[in-house]
């Protein structure tokens, strides 16, 4: 081992921590203040600061060892040897106090180390007084709810893409292979088949939108600012109403202003697909009613449209991705089943309460209300 190694192996110095920093300032402090005290006093016992003057008549005192400059040394050396022992107390006092000053952030490292991309759910839930480190707890906690929003995320989007893209794949190799398995297939032929795989394709991308929509949905709102939610559902339904004359449905609005604090765009995705969802789940020459209003100084946007009975223990659970009611696939035509689930998460991101309500005749009636 090198020389020098061996000198700094001997005289290791601990490592220079915050708590170490804070301990010898407290004591540093403490013992200047100390040294300056005990000078100032023999400064003022030398010279006879405010001591008092011998009375006229008195007399003078003899030559000789003078009594007080001994007592005086004597204080000096009494207090030099006091002031050292309570030096070393110092820095131990001030050890102990950093130690419990800097406890929270050994609570927020610890947990810190703890969470990883498979436990994202601890929180610190620091307690004690309202000050910088509750206010580093609570930005950590709210990054540590985002991250896990953001995997969780990406976890249902693997799992559904998964489980939804393999269909269309099936169906698509099953085409190729009794085409190409006919040796008497015509051009026609291949040109049906194409057709039919351009209309699996087609499907595809929109599954694959309306996962990455929910996806980016779960994972939190993240540009907020006001929006007025009759804005929103009035250019929704302006670009909907072909759609809604094809089918033979009405719409009926009741639109008031109702600012939300949320993202623009989320907004405006939740609102289209509510009114996706009305128009596609309806009956013929039936109705969409679309509101909102401002209640109690929360935004509320409330979509109702006429439908099939729907039963009331399936109200809950058709927010779930491709939920099926009996042998029926939510969404199986014309949708991706997913319209509803986006909603909830990103009625969820934005903290709003979502509440659905089978109607008796059929149909659905839904209310977001968001916590301004």
């Amino acid at each position: 081992m090198p020389r020098t190694q061996k000198l700094s192996s001997l005289f290791h110095l601990p490592r220079r921590t915050v708590q170490m920093q804070l301990a010898l300032l407290y004591g540093g402090l403490f013992l200047a203040s100390a040294v300056a005290l005990l000078a100032l006093t023999t400064f003022f016992v030398h010279t006879g600061v405010g001591s008092s003057r011998p009375a006229p008549g008195s007399v003078p005192a003899l030559p000789g060892p003078n009594p007080v400059s001994q007592d005086v040394h004597q204080v000096v050396i009494s207090s030099a040897v006091a002031l050292a022992i309570m030096g070393v107390f110092s820095f131990a006092l001030g050890w102990l106090v950093a130690g419990r000053l800097l406890q929270p952030m050994r609570t927020i490292t610890a947990a810190a180390r703890d969470i990883s991309a498979s436990s994202l759910h601890p929180r610190l839930d620091l307690d004690g007084p309202d000050d910088e480190f509750k206010e580093l707890g609570r930005t950590l906690d709210d990054l540590f709810g985002r991250l896990e929003a953001s995997f969780e995320a990406q976890r249902h989007f693997v799992a559904n893409a998964s489980h939804e893209l393999r269909t269309p794949l099936t169906a698509e190799r099953s085409l190729l292979r009794v085409t190409l398995a006919d040796p008497d297939a015509s051009a026609e032929t291949w040109r049906s088949t194409g057709e039919e795989l351009l209309q699996l394709g087609d499907q595809q991308g929109r599954l694959i939108e309306a996962l990455l929509t929910l996806a980016t949905s779960e994972g939190g709102a993240q540009d907020r600012q006001l929006v007025d939610l009759a804005k929103v559902a009035q250019n929704v339904v302006l670009v909907r109403q072909h759609e809604a004359e094809r089918q033979g449905l009405h719409f009926g609005t009741a639109l008031t202003e109702a600012q939300a604090v949320g993202d623009p765009n989320l907004v405006e995705i939740l609102v289209a697909n509510l009114v996706d969802n009305a128009l596609r789940h309806n009956v013929p020459r039936g109705r969409v009613e679309i509101s909102t209003k401002t209640t109690a100084g929360r935004a509320v946007i409330s979509v109702s449209n006429t439908g099939t009975v729907i039963p009331l223990e399936e109200v809950d659970h058709l927010f779930q991705p491709f939920h099926q009611i009996g042998n029926q696939r939510i969404g199986q035509d014309d949708g991706h089943g997913l319209g509803l689930a986006i909603v909830q998460a990103i009625a969820s991101a934005h903290g709003a309460a979502l509440a659905a309500r089978a109607r008796p005749d059929g149909g659905l009636d839904i209310d977001v209300t968001f916590q301004n």
